[in-house]
């Protein structure tokens, strides 16, 4: 068995997965045609206007704040979830392949850690399913989805804040900060998106995220009685290659121009005003190729629930008693069970 062919997310995970990037792609969305206003003119003028975006983003971030207080809940109170928690805090072996994939990188060490080697044909025993880098990402997301929480709320009316601390830039001050971490977490979504979208074992998605681990289909033999994984003997998809490099220049292109544009609108990394009246064509053409990686990833978040839901009913059908020929000497039908899990 290896770390491409077991599953990773339970069922209420992979629920909350996709109603978490849902809710996030729209906040995006909104975020930006709030933000790079000229440039996004056609996303505004699809939503309603100014007050229409500025609606729906609060309302995602409504949402947002909803997940986020049904699932922090259920994590800590089922025993069960306790256990993937604990899984995700950061152990001391962390540390210890960390500092040796440093040490790589600079040419003090022959080879990366087997922590960061996965998706790589070693077998699940010789790497874990989540490694330092998988722990990273998750509690960064998770710190800057809190901070923008929070910062949302505190921003949601100007006039409070103004009031209560009599000045205006303090206001502004966390207005820029709730845009510095919108630029920090488009970037990682844009690469998480061209990560798990793009990677030869999984594209053009990774089933993983959204089939729950108990329908995953999983190799039940013994790992030692075979000298490779298997993995040598996965064939990429024709279409693989180019995609992935126009999706690889594409979240680049995006990424960079969201910067520059922050950057030449005055304040960094991010523009000290939520609405601007600049605009240039170059910029545009940038800031919109951005937006359509983050389309591109929402795509491929309905694609992955549509092809559950398919593999879902051809396995029930696959399960279901059929019925057998009626006998020749018209005895009646008898019941087929149908094949056995271990068929599957």
């Amino acid at each position: 068995m290896t770390n491409l062919d077991h599953g990773k997310f339970s069922r209420v995970t992979t629920m909350f997965h996709s109603l978490l990037a849902l809710t996030v792609f729209i906040l995006f969305f909104t975020g930006y045609a709030i933000a790079f206003n000229t440039e996004l003119w056609w996303l505004v003028e699809l939503m309603g206007g100014n007050q229409g975006v500025l609606s729906i983003h609060r309302l995602a971030g409504f949402a947002l704040i909803a997940l986020t207080g049904f699932w922090v809940p259920y994590m800590l109170l089922r025993s069960a979830s306790r256990s993937n928690f604990r899984s995700i805090l950061p152990a001391p072996s962390d540390v210890t392949a960390f500092v040796q994939d440093v040490k790589f990188a600079l040419g003090r060490a022959d080879e990366r850690h087997p922590a960061a080697r996965q998706f790589a044909g070693y077998k699940a025993d010789e790497v874990p399913l989540i490694s330092y880098i998988g722990k990273g990402v998750i509690w960064i997301f998770t710190v800057e989805l809190l901070l923008l929480m929070l910062s949302g709320l505190l921003i949601w009316r100007k006039t409070w804040l103004i009031d209560f601390y009599d000045s205006q830039s303090v206001v502004m001050a966390f207005v820029a900060f709730h845009g510095l971490l919108g630029v920090i977490m488009l970037m990682g979504v844009m690469f998480h998106t061209f990560e798990h979208g793009f990677h030869p074992a999984f594209y053009p998605v990774e089933m993983k995220a959204f089939l729950p681990k108990e329908h995953t289909p999983n190799f039940h033999g013994d790992p030692d009685d075979h000298e490779t994984t298997g993995i040598e003997r996965l064939r990429r998809k024709s279409s693989w290659r180019w995609a992935t490099n126009v999706m690889g220049v594409l979240v680049v292109v995006g990424i960079v121009s969201v910067m520059m544009a922050s950057l030449e609108y005055g304040g960094y990394p991010v523009p000290d005003s939520l609405v601007f009246d600049e605009g240039s064509v170059l910029r545009t053409i940038g800031i919109n190729i951005g937006i359509f990686v983050l389309l591109v990833g929402l795509v491929l978040s309905v694609f992955g629930n549509v092809l559950r839901a398919r593999y879902m009913r051809q396995r029930r059908e696959r399960e279901r008693p059929t019925e057998r020929t009626p006998a020749a000497d018209g005895s009646g039908s008898t019941r087929d069970d149908g094949p056995s899990e271990a068929d599957d």
